[in-house]
């Protein structure tokens, strides 16, 4: 028997010249893919770091505090130290000032070496002297000179500004716009102790005492448009005398109150409207022995600052309580070194006063933010007079011994602090402290108003809304469609939601806006019956399927069972829609919008969250069921069958098994649709009122940082507080998202560690 021989087996070869080239490829390519993917993970760290650092290099001018330094100290030979000044005050370049002496003479001169430019006299009759004086307020540059014949000056201090050879050159000027005679305002010719006035070009108030009798003369003025000739008239009101030694006269700009502090330590607040009736009179410096040393009203008009001897400062003004105004102390300030108050000077576009003592400190103050900016010596003594320009980056000084100086002013954002952007706030005219976002005003005039928090709780408001709606929904839907729905029918229906997350959040803002929140209005019963019929009606249905005979239930194949609830949904609706009318007449009086605000005391706006959380929670739905779908779906089959062959239902293994397996990636799908929910703006900006209130009913509208930022950023001064204020809106907005996400990975490490073992 010839025995054959086997052949040869064959071996490969791993070292030839191809097999290398190609170990040497794929190594280059791993090493370069994992470069890649580092240097990528890196870049995206490094760009949301470079985010947060250029956030927050905008945000930290906010809250840095006021700082002064001195340029240039000097002596004039035109002042004279014998001759006390009444006024200081500059143009808008801070580079002209006026000074108002005692004597009468009115001074231009250069603030950086007080070089003289003009000088002139007051038209004060011969043998008559100046008695008292006062500022109408800084923007109007208007002031009044109360004589010793009981007679007044009206000045008013202008600039003109030119520019030969390319210079620019300031011109002062000094004018009378009531006539350079004095008007006549005590006819019995006595000195007035102080004067008062408010109004403007066509008209004015004013207001003296002599001992406790007030003097009050409305004047009009009207000047011929063809000849320029000026006439004025006058009207006298009768005053009932003050209740102490008159210590100054105020009146507001609206002309509506005036304010008479007396005895020291209080003040009569007379209605002017009402022929000088006295609304009250009002104890307004809180130490025992006290008195008012200094009084003056903020820009504006509405709020009282009362300076005592002790160094203490009060904001006050006209709250409307019980049907009556009453004069009610806002705020108080820190003790300017526990020294009487001597003067005090509101800014002309700001709500920041400054103010001097006895030792020679300045302090600069913001009613709004309740901010103590600065205290700082300027001086070993009292200071005579100072002026803050009316950009607020100048001041000037008069000093006791007769020298100037001027300094430079670095206060960019007083009105920002802790309590104004969180906390609430007591505005101007509002009768109690609130949460307020009011970024812009009919007038220059009024407060800044920037809370944070309105804006924060709209964002949480809507995002609340928009998950109570979508979570349950998109998570019930991604157990079934992964766990019980056929693969078939999963097959269509999961590439459909996904694709929902394709639409431009635009899209439906603008068909929430436009389309849903009037279809809401007009159907408000059927839509509120829909949404609690609904999950009753698909329990219903499913349990009285699982109790049709087994030949009927056969008639649908396994897992297509969903398919039924699209009828029952149509059906649903249709007869929600159609029975809204009816359901409005019967429960509803015929109106259920009139019927929420009448009779239950809920507002009801047409663009509120219910709208948002429908259009957002629709935007939200299909984020959360994609994750979590994929998530359940990846739960290993060998634990649902291992579970369903010791015995267990499919009930069972869902909610003891794959869910608790899926946890984590669940978990993420919820906080990265809460993300989505918390940085979403288009919707919210189309869908909603944009009204920044702080109030959790449904039926209205809120305002979000996302919406606010892009509403406001566009319209905003760069540099400016309000601007800065956006970037920390931002700020908060980016700050938040982090640590929610920091929060959802941390808790999603600890469900995957949890649950690995099972």
């Amino acid at each position: 028997m010839t025995m054959q021989s086997s052949p040869k087996t064959s071996r490969v070869d791993f070292n030839t010249p191809a097999m290398q080239r190609h170990r040497a490829v794929r190594h280059f390519k791993d090493h370069l893919t994992r470069w890649y993917v580092a240097v990528g993970g890196l870049g995206v760290i490094a760009a949301v770091l470079l985010i947060f650092l250029y956030l927050l290099s905008e945000v930290l001018p906010l809250f840095g505090g006021a700082d002064i330094e001195q340029q240039e100290r000097y002596s004039t030979p035109w002042l004279d130290v014998a001759d006390p000044p009444l006024m200081l005050a500059m143009e808008e370049q801070g580079e002209v000032a006026i000074r108002v002496s005692e004597s009468g003479q009115v001074t231009f001169f250069k603030t950086a070496d007080g070089k003289l430019i003009s000088e002139q006299s007051l038209p004060i009759p011969e043998g008559v002297t100046v008695s008292s004086f006062s500022v109408e307020s800084p923007n109007t540059r208007r002031f009044a000179v109360g004589l010793s014949n009981g007679q007044v000056i009206i000045g008013k201090h202008n600039y003109k500004v030119t520019y030969p050879n390319d210079v620019r050159l300031i011109t002062p000027e000094l004018k009378f716009p009531y006539g350079a005679e004095p008007l006549i305002l005590d006819k019995q010719g006595r000195a007035l102790e102080h004067v008062a006035m408010s109004g403007n070009d066509s008209g004015l108030t004013l207001a003296a005492n002599v001992g406790r009798e007030l003097l009050v003369t409305s004047i009009s003025r009207q000047e011929n448009m063809m000849t320029g000739e000026v006439t004025t008239s006058q009207s006298e009101l009768t005053l009932n005398p003050a209740q102490g030694e008159v210590d100054n006269i105020l009146i507001d700009p609206l002309r509506q109150w005036m304010y008479v502090v007396n005895g020291g330590q209080y003040v009569d607040v007379l209605s002017l409207r009402a022929r000088g009736e006295l609304n009250g009179h009002y104890k307004v410096v809180a130490a025992k022995d006290a008195t008012v040393t200094a009084s003056n009203l903020m820009l504006g008009g509405i709020s009282l600052i009362i300076g005592d001897s002790q160094g203490g400062l009060q904001q006050w003004f006209m709250v409307r309580g019980n049907g009556k105004p009453a004069l009610t102390p806002v705020r108080s300030f820190d003790q300017q070194a526990g020294e009487a108050i001597q003067l005090i000077q509101p800014e002309e576009r700001r709500k920041v006063f400054l103010t001097t003592d006895a030792d020679g400190y300045l302090g600069i103050y913001n009613s709004t933010a309740h901010n103590n900016l600065l205290v700082e010596p300027l001086d070993k003594q009292p200071i005579r007079s100072f002026a803050i320009g009316p950009r607020a980056d100048h001041l000037l000084v008069e000093h006791d011994n007769g020298e100037l100086s001027y300094w430079n002013v670095d206060n960019e954002h007083p009105e920002i602090s802790w309590s104004s952007l969180w906390g609430k706030v007591w505005y101007e005219s509002y009768p109690e402290p609130d949460y307020v976002w009011q970024s812009t005003s009919a007038t220059s005039e009024s407060e800044p108003k920037l809370s944070l928090a309105p804006l924060t709780f709209g964002t949480l408001k809507a995002a609340f809304y928009a998950m109570i709606l979508a979570t349950p929904i998109a998570i019930a839907a991604a157990v079934y469609t992964a766990y019980f729905m056929a693969p078939g029918m999963r097959r269509k229906v999961k590439p459909i939601i996904e694709l929902m997350e394709a639409l431009p959040t635009v899209i439906l803002g603008f068909l929430a806006g436009l389309w849903l929140a009037p279809l809401l209005e007009d159907n408000l019963p059927g839509i509120v019956s829909l949404l609690v019929l609904l999950p009753v009606v698909f329990i219903s249905v499913a349990y009285l399927w699982s109790r049709m005979p087994e030949r009927v239930r056969l008639t649908v194949p396994d897992g297509w069972e969903a398919a039924i609830l699209i009828p029952v949904t149509m059906l649903l609706g249709w007869a929600c829609f159609e029975s809204s009318v009816y359901i409005e007449a019967w429960f509803f009086g015929g109106d259920m919008r009139v019927y929420l605000t009448r009779d239950l005391g809920i507002d009801f706006d047409q663009r509120n969250s219910l709208v948002v959380g429908l259009a957002m929670g629709f935007a939200v739905i299909p984020t959360i069921f994609s994750i979590a779908e994929d998530a359940v779906f990846s739960v290993p089959r060998h634990l649902t069958q291992g579970s369903l062959a010791l015995g267990a239902t499919p009930w069972q293994t869902m909610s003891r098994v794959v869910i608790l397996t899926a946890s984590p990636g669940i978990f993420s799908a919820v906080m990265i649709g809460m993300g989505r929910a918390v940085g979403e703006t288009m919707i919210v900006l189309m869908a909603t009122g944009n009204t920044p209130i702080m109030d959790w009913n449904i039926f209205e509208g809120m305002r979000t940082l996302s919406a606010n930022i892009a509403v406001e950023m566009p319209e905003s001064e760069v540099g400016s507080t309000h601007y800065r204020v956006l970037f920390l809106a931002a700020l908060v907005l980016l700050s938040f998202t982090f640590l929610m996400n920091t929060a959802a990975e941390l808790i999603r490490q600890r469900l995957r560690k949890k649950y690995a073992s099972l």
